[in-house]
């Protein structure tokens, strides 16, 4: 297989090359949750460039679980405008077009959403402003699964041809399923099992209230020591995901080519979790990846699609280039001028200038 190859996803929809835009922050919203035109014109010029998948930032699904401000949000009908904007945009470019759904649960801060953070548990963590989270009652939990799933509707309204749900780095839905941020003793904790029932009542509801072609990708952590989350519980859960109607299942990686500590000489992740799950369920693996080898490495150890974040950033036509074998695109730094040239607003840039050595000082 190679990158270029185009893949048969199911629900009738085949991506042109495995190449996927992951969901990134970009703080380009406005402060209602729409669409600014900067952060339309951004996924769009990916999606132009080539990607097989293009994923919009984390969208929140709540207006009161925002994480950070600029966040885009599906909450709201209000919303709707813009998102059928970027969808009609995406799906002309022949990209499939998906919506990250989120809430922040303990990562909200009252800085921002003026209520007390909400989680599995009580939890709290630096940047919280000092707050610990609420636990969430048993009818919170259902109105949340029902907030997913209503904004789940609202994607496919206005044209999205499905989402991504956010269970990795420590938002709400991970949050359920480390051990440690999830210490309830009613049927929403214990064991991976019961940790993972949030996930996957939200995974039920949305696809049966959604249609039939409506596609749902879950993406998730290997591995999370701080919210309890370990390799053993990950490789498990993807085999449950893989006993649902899901289409994709996206691997968070930070870095694909980093070995499992203490097992530094075994299998990657990404052949880890290819061993354990079906292999009619399409599997994305996402981290550090730069060099057509790099994408072709990630492939030959079991990742169906390659999931690329910075690249992409700086390089909208990534996925063009991989047809040559030897491509090597240029590595940060990067000046101010090229990234406004691949369609980053001066608010993006300033939020890249974070990334250590990303953008010229």
């Amino acid at each position: 297989m190679k990158p270029t190859d185009s893949l048969e996803i199911g629900r009738g929809f085949v991506l042109k090359n495995r190449s996927l835009l992951a969901a990134m922050t970009n703080k380009q919203s406005n402060e209602d949750g729409t669409l600014s035109n900067e952060e339309i014109n951004w996924l769009v010029r990916r999606a132009k460039g080539g990607f097989g998948i293009t994923t919009t930032a984390a969208a929140n699904v709540t207006e009161t679980g925002r994480g950070w401000e600029g966040e885009m949000g599906v909450w709201g009908d209000h919303q709707l405008p813009g998102l059928t904007n970027l969808a009609n945009q995406l799906n002309e470019t022949k990209t499939i077009s998906l919506v990250q759904l989120f809430h922040g649960g303990m990562r909200a801060p009252v800085s921002i959403n003026e209520v007390q953070p909400i989680s599995a548990s009580e939890n709290t963590e630096p940047g919280m402003d000092g707050v610990h989270t609420r636990e969430m009652s048993e009818d919170e939990i259902h109105s949340m699964i029902e907030s997913f799933t209503q904004s789940a509707l609202r994607c496919q309204k206005a044209g999205f041809h499905g989402v991504e749900l956010h269970g990795a780095h420590t938002y709400l839905i991970c949050q359920f399923l480390g051990s440690k941020t999830n210490r309830r003793t009613d049927d929403w904790g214990g064991d991976l099992h019961s940790r993972s029932k949030f996930l996957r009542e939200i995974i039920r509801s949305i696809r049966k209230n959604t249609d039939p072609n409506f596609l749902i990708a879950v993406r998730i952590s290997p591995i999370i020591e701080k919210a309890g989350i370990y390799l053993d519980d990950s490789l498990e859960l993807a085999r449950i995901l893989c006993g649902m109607e899901i289409d994709m299942l996206h691997i968070s990686c930070w870095d694909v080519f980093q070995p499992v500590e203490g097992d530094e000489l075994g299998p990657s992740l990404t052949k880890r979790f290819r061993e354990v799950m079906r292999n009619n369920i399409p599997l994305i693996s996402t981290g550090a990846v730069w060099t057509s080898r790099d994408a072709k490495w990630l492939m030959d150890e079991g990742a169906d699609i390659v999931g690329v974040a910075r690249v992409g950033i700086a390089h909208p036509d990534w996925p063009k280039h991989l047809i040559d074998e030897n491509y090597e695109p240029q590595r940060p730094p990067f000046s101010v001028e090229h990234l406004e040239n691949v369609e980053l607003s001066p608010v993006f840039i300033e939020y890249m200038k974070r990334w250590k050595n990303f953008v010229e000082k």
